[in-house]
């Protein structure tokens, strides 16, 4: 599994990356102004990223429960991004509807575009991440994971 330390990276490269995508573009697409774009980004970033620290960590403990490692296959990964910004769109639906001061319907219309947005932003993110910081074959040493690093892996007895 991965480390803290290696997760808050994670957590704060997804949601900058993605905000920076995000505000604009909602912007330009739904015809709202850049400041209202960028403050729903931002709040939703925030709480997204706490989410998505306790979402993965929930995510890889039942998949070390149900299979017994933590390495994804493409399927797992489209289920990971599909549940993620499932969770996320209960949350904000009723916030961006105040807040915009529009319909919950047109807040449910939005939140499915922003949604589908940010699955494939996470399958691809997240994929990348792996490639870029790939996961230990072999369980680090537990001393070392609380701080959020890791020396070489273990051996696992043959």
């Amino acid at each position: 599994m991965r480390t803290t330390g290696d997760r808050i990276r994670h957590a704060i490269g997804f949601e900058l990356i993605g905000l920076m995508a995000f505000a604009p573009l909602a912007s330009w697409v739904f015809g709202f102004a850049l400041h209202q774009m960028g403050l729903i980004g931002a709040v939703a970033s925030l709480i997204a990223a706490g989410w998505n620290y306790v979402y993965n960590l929930m995510f890889d403990k039942t998949m070390l429960r149900l299979r017994g490692e933590v390495h994804k296959t493409p399927a797992i990964r489209v289920l990971h991004a599909i549940l993620f910004e499932g969770g996320l769109l209960i949350v904000f639906l009723p916030s961006v509807a105040w807040y915009l001061d529009i319909s919950l319907f047109d807040a449910f219309v939005m939140d499915i575009a922003v949604a589908g947005f940010y699955m494939v932003y996470a399958l691809i993110y997240n994929w990348a991440y792996d490639l870029v910081f790939p996961l230990p074959r072999h369980a680090p040493d537990a001393s070392n994971t609380a701080l959020g690093t890791q020396t070489a892996p273990r051996q696992c007895p043959e």
